[in-house]
């Protein structure tokens, strides 16, 4: 019979004394060095992914406030100048003055619902393959549209919602956090996040410059209910006031920042690769059952 005193690891208990006399068989020092150059250069690429996405995030929201925003190019053409950074096909697409509400002339006001739904596909995590993918607002960083982890089925229980690679997800659970993504993988994801598809393809650059602006978050914010735990809901957001440019404009932007886009997604995969041939490297490396140089070929494959 076992007493309860005899429940754990008696090992913890002893002094740290016979800790201390274990013996460890470790690389030599330069054989260390050389382990951790060879993962280096993966930690490195994986860093160069992530500032890149940031660097193609950044640049595609600059884009949208110049255009769509302060109407820079408008302003230009109003000032006898050329609009900068672009062609003159693109140029000829912005009207040279403003109409009496302030917006460039043939432009409409309009609102989020106008070029975005809100897909309710709800999903039992137990009716699917456990190995589906799952987003949380625990996987969501905040102010990066680079989501890089996710979860799976298998490991949550209540209901959710179904969800496509390349669709948005707005955390709308304190949307002051400004959880903001695409999607990289099809799969599902909590109810805490509000799935967004722009209506026609030639939008969806202009939607998600939209929506992880922060006058939408602020937009969002305000209209959220809740003291503790607030919420916005998709009415609120579908509300919010744009300007609509023609869709050939529109049509321009997203020719420039989908491919911005599809590099972000392409980054997030290749560094969860890449992390998976780190962690899978350093055991085989410490014990001895791979050299280094067989490492080193391994990693110039892929980084």
């Amino acid at each position: 019979m076992v007493h309860a005193s005899q429940v754990g690891v008696p090992s913890i208990s002893r002094p740290t004394s016979n800790l201390k006399e274990i013996q460890i068989e470790l690389p030599s020092l330069e054989e260390q060095n050389a382990i951790t150059e060879v993962l280096d250069v993966i930690d490195d690429k994986i860093e160069v992914n992530r500032k890149t996405s940031a660097t193609l995030e950044a640049m595609a929201r600059a884009l949208y406030h110049s255009w769509f925003v302060d109407f820079d190019p408008v302003w230009a053409k109003l000032e006898g100048r050329a609009p900068a950074h672009m062609g003159p096909a693109t140029a000829a697409l912005f009207p040279d003055g403003f109409d009496d509400n302030g917006l460039p002339e043939g432009w409409t006001t309009g609102t989020l619902a106008d070029v975005a739904e809100n897909p309710r596909t709800g999903v039992k995590p137990s009716h699917i393959d456990p190995e589906t993918p799952y987003i949380g607002l625990e996987h969501m960083p905040k102010r990066s549209v680079a989501l890089p982890e996710w979860g799976y089925a298998g490991d949550v229980g209540s209901q959710k919602s179904g969800m496509s690679c390349g669709d948005f997800l707005f955390g709308k659970l304190r949307p002051y956090f400004h959880k903001v993504g695409i999607s990289p993988v099809d799969g599902i994801c909590s109810t805490d996040i509000i799935v967004v598809r722009p209506t026609s393809g030639e939008w969806a650059g202009l939607v998600l410059a939209v929506i992880s602006s922060d006058a939408f978050v602020e937009h969002t914010n305000a209209g959220s209910s809740g003291t503790r735990m607030p919420r916005t809901n998709w009415t609120d957001m579908s509300s919010f006031e744009i300007a609509l440019p023609p869709v050939a404009l529109v049509s321009v932007y997203e020719d420039i920042t989908k491919p911005w886009r599809e590099h972000i997604v392409a980054t997030i995969h290749e560094n969860q690769t890449l992390a998976a041939l780190r962690d899978t490297l350093l055991p085989r490396l410490m014990s001895g059952e791979l050299r280094v140089g067989a490492a080193r070929d391994l990693v110039e494959e892929v980084a």
